[in-house]
């Protein structure tokens, strides 16, 4: 039996474990799996500090690679499905990765990135949920190769998440969960899900209803599994099916985003009424600043069962605030977890006292860090010392120890939940010989809280009109992933910079956000 599943299928081996929109496990049926991918993987080669990729929606077979990696000292990356296929094989190659999962709906944009040269070091590539195709097995048959008894030599392995720079390629964070020593043992992650239960309060049966490729959604789920709890998934996000997943599976508890909150309070009366969520203890929320009358209309319906958080990647869980909490200090997410500290500086450098603002840097109690993956440099630049990250939010902490965000990256736009970084949208587009200078902003949106837009200065000779706008928009969508892409372009004849060269970003930001409450 594997590490991290034994003593569940032990205990509660009939107990539901895992659902997705195709299949359920139960614990015992979740170790086997577990087991038989650990021995496969060894009879292909892939062995303790290696690394792969996974780059599949929300299902099964998802959580029994990460728990597989987890066991066998092996780092899983989640790649974005939404992304295309040279920004997939860029991943493949800077996590130098040897096998690539794919779930059956993006197997056409995987292959296409394995055709890339920098996908060369892929020695193993699996679809889930259809037949073997090209260069890729069946993800069932290769795991029912593997035998179902315990493997020997079971060691510590974690993720690597992707996050985007405000500046070039995609980055990976090594957080202490993805740099531990080898050898380390598996069963640190029952004691990190445990203290993630006890800090959250995360009770029993957790529903997942956003990418387990992004770090919050995995955190609130994989977690909370390392503590026993079941997990029930959609792949594509419902409101009315996530209200009947809560229902008929007795979810505990629930992650989402502004975004998923807006659509829930905007049901019909009538499908608002049959929801019981008597059930529920835990709502939390973050990933961006949410309307607070969306907020107070959940808490309304669902009771004081809301909590928003404020991390990263990077850092993880940094403050929390329970609705108690936020309806006292409407605005504030809330004090610093207790293990983690909080520390305000200003452009020189100096710290700064309550309710001052300046850039906010925060350091982790319990000693964990980061680094970028091949990216020494980057590291660096996010450090004050060692163990003193920013995550280049600024803000201030009023008298109770409350922390107050009043900027963010200035240039990262947050659209439902997905950090947008235009500076890989800008070279895309800087490139195109019909373009002669670009920015990208974020706009408001009511659905969204921002989306995505191009300023484009057009080359000499070329007309601003619609036809330059669907030739670009096209450009995008071959280029970059579709959440990436600009919903709407603007022209001008040139872009307010300052006396260094640089793009004023912020000026061009308010004409749009004029006559809104929010900046951000």
């Amino acid at each position: 039996m594997s590490v991290l599943t034994k003593g569940f299928a032990e205990q509660r081996g009939s107990e539901m474990a895992l659902v997705d929109d195709f299949a359920m496990l139960t614990w015992a049926e979740l170790d086997s799996r577990v087991n038989q991918v650990i021995h496969s993987f060894r009879s292909a080669g892939i062995m303790a500090g290696d690394t792969i990729s996974i780059v599949s929606g929300n299902r099964i077979e998802w959580f029994e690679i990460a728990l597989a990696c987890s066991n066998m000292g092996v780092t899983f990356v989640p790649i974005n499905w939404h992304l295309v296929a040279p920004e997939i094989a860029y991943i493949l190659d800077d996590s130098d990765s040897k096998a690539v999962i794919a779930g059956h709906q993006f197997v056409e944009t995987v292959a296409k990135a394995l055709e890339d040269e920098r996908s060369s070091r892929i020695e193993l590539a699996l679809v889930a949920g259809a037949p073997a195709t090209g260069r890729f097995g069946n993800y069932d048959d290769f795991v029912s190769a593997g035998a179902t008894n315990e493997p020997d030599d079971q060691s510590f392995g974690g993720p690597m998440f992707y996050t985007s720079g405000t500046t070039g390629n995609p980055k990976g964070v090594r957080g202490s969960m993805a740099n531990m020593e080898p050898g380390t043992t598996p069963e640190i992650w029952h004691l990190i899900g445990a203290g993630f239960a006890a800090m959250m309060t995360v009770p029993g049966i957790t529903v997942l209803c956003g990418p387990v490729y992004h770090s919050a959604q995995w955190a609130f789920s994989f977690l909370p599994m390392m503590a026993g709890s079941a997990t029930v998934m959609q792949h594509k996000y419902d409101s009315a099916e996530v209200l009947k997943l809560i229902d008929t599976h007795k979810a505990t508890n629930i992650h989402l985003v502004p975004t998923q909150m807006k659509r829930l309070v905007d049901l019909p009366d009538d499908i608002k009424a049959s929801f019981d969520g008597s059930s529920l203890e835990l709502v939390l929320h973050g990933a961006a600043p949410c309307p607070p009358v969306v907020k107070r209309s959940l808490i309304d319906w669902w009771g004081p069962k809301i909590t928003e958080y404020y991390g990263s990647t990077e850092g993880s869980v940094i403050t929390i605030i329970d609705s108690e909490q936020w309806l006292a200090k409407g605005g504030s997410v809330g004090p610093a977890m207790d293990h983690m500290e909080i520390m305000v500086v200003d452009d020189d450098g100096k710290l700064l006292g309550p309710n001052e603002q300046g850039t906010l840097y925060f350091r982790n109690g319990m000693g964990q860090d980061f680094e970028y993956h091949k990216a020494p440099e980057k590291t660096e630049e996010a450090h004050r010392e060692p163990g003193v990250f920013t995550t280049g939010d600024m803000g201030y902490l009023d008298d109770d120890g409350y922390l107050w965000l009043s900027d963010r990256k200035i240039d990262m736009i947050i659209s439902g939940g997905v950090n947008i970084y235009p500076a890989e949208i800008e070279g895309a587009l800087g490139g195109h010989d019909l373009v002669a200078d670009v920015t990208v902003i974020g706009v408001p949106n009511e659905e969204f809280g921002e989306e995505v837009k191009a300023i484009v200065v057009p080359n000499d000779g070329v007309e601003a009109n619609d036809e330059l706008q669907a030739t670009l928009a096209a450009f995008c969508r071959e280029n970059l992933a579709g959440y990436k892409c600009p919903r709407s372009f603007d022209f001008l004849e040139e872009l307010p910079r300052t006396g260094t060269g640089k793009v004023q970003k912020r000026k061009l930001r308010e004409h749009y956000w004029e006559g809104h409450e929010r900046q951000i």
